[in-house]
């Protein structure tokens, strides 16, 4: 039988084992549902809780995984599968509609021990378009595929094809009706393709879903996925899809999605990017992600944000907008929710 003495050493003796072993293996995990004009007046409080328990959901998904020592790749795709399920954003069933009134859906994933990758970009009849890219990377000699020949792959794998039709919404298609409307507008004062386009709100133009985790063996994943732009034509394809840009991930440095004008966000290597500064530059994951966000994109019109996590459990959520959907939670940190740019 311990006397009190040994029992209180032997306590204090496990408490200490306990709080190194969990400073040596951080594990965490970070969600994005998409950056744009998110402002509180917008919301009803009932929309709000809406918003907040969708993103608990899935931040919490990510984080069960990570927490009964699953992979960072599993996690990420867990969490945004969950994010593709809901009406709330702009993946999967709640996918915006393109120009002719459909829907071509975009993604990837990446992991950080090797830099392997896989993407799938403007498949139609996907439920999940990052189970989809996931599949890519692991049983294909292939990064990328898109459109017919993602599908045929999908069937190879045994995933089923479902109606394009099961991602409509009436709000995204009320969407894409207004987006018309401004788009005929522009045309009258402008026949060009380019500048008639430009006249579409960013709000238009914006909309992703995406995770970022870091598992207990200290590996790092990334992986977005996203209906696109509203009212999109000729095929379109963003930067979620594309490694680089919308998606990176390497344990050498961290890993990101992003969420934005996608254009933006591929010309100016984003996602990569980021990290590279943080690699090759010694920044945090804050600095880079400051800096690219907002000292870069931003002064040339570049909308949106990122979510990034660093081989330490570091999290950092840059975005130059009036709000990103996003979420965090770690061996350390309890679950964050965050809406608007003031929380």
């Amino acid at each position: 039988m311990k006397t009190p003495l040994l029992a209180f050493f032997a306590s204090s003796f496990f408490a200490l084992s306990n709080s190194v072993v969990a400073a040596e293996t951080p594990f965490a995990i970070a969600i994005h549902g998409g950056a744009g004009t998110i402002e509180k007046a917008r919301f009803t409080p009932a929309q709000e809780k809406e918003y907040r328990a969708k993103l608990t959901q899935a931040v919490e998904t990510g984080y069960k995984v990570l927490h009964q020592g699953g992979e960072s790749l599993d996690a990420v795709t867990a969490a945004i599968a969950v994010l593709e399920q809901s009406p709330y954003f702009n993946a999967g069933r709640g996918a915006v509609y393109t120009y002719d009134g459909g829907h071509e859906l975009d993604a990837s994933i990446m992991d950080g021990r090797n830099r392997e990758a896989g993407a799938v970009a403007g498949v139609k009849h996907i439920e999940s378009p990052i189970n989809l890219a996931r599949l890519v990377m692991d049983n294909s000699v292939h990064v990328m595929l898109s459109g017919q020949g993602a599908e045929e792959f999908a069937k190879e794998q045994g995933v089923e094809l479902i109606e394009n039709n099961l991602f409509d919404t009436e709000s995204r298609y009320k969407a894409l009706l207004k987006a018309k409307q401004k788009l005929d507008k522009a045309k009258a004062t402008s026949k060009e393709y380019q500048a008639v386009h430009k006249a579409l709100p960013n709000s238009y133009k914006m909309g992703t879903v995406g995770a970022v985790a870091l598992d207990k063996n200290g590996n790092l994943a990334a992986g977005t996925s996203t209906g696109g732009m509203t009212a999109k034509r000729y095929g379109r394809v963003g930067d979620a899809p594309v490694i680089g840009a919308g998606t990176f991930a390497e344990n050498e440095s961290c890993a990101v999605s992003a969420t934005g004008h996608g254009e933006y966000f591929i010309r100016y290597n984003v996602a990569s990017d980021i990290c590279a500064r943080v690699k090759y530059q010694g920044k945090t994951i804050a600095e880079a992600g400051d800096e690219v966000i907002n000292g870069v994109l931003k002064p040339i019109g570049g909308t949106g944000g990122v979510i990034i996590i660093d081989t330490k459990g570091n999290i950092s959520l840059p975005f130059n907008t009036s709000g990103m959907y996003r979420a965090s939670k770690s061996n350390t940190q309890a679950t964050y929710v965050g809406i608007f740019n003031d929380e």
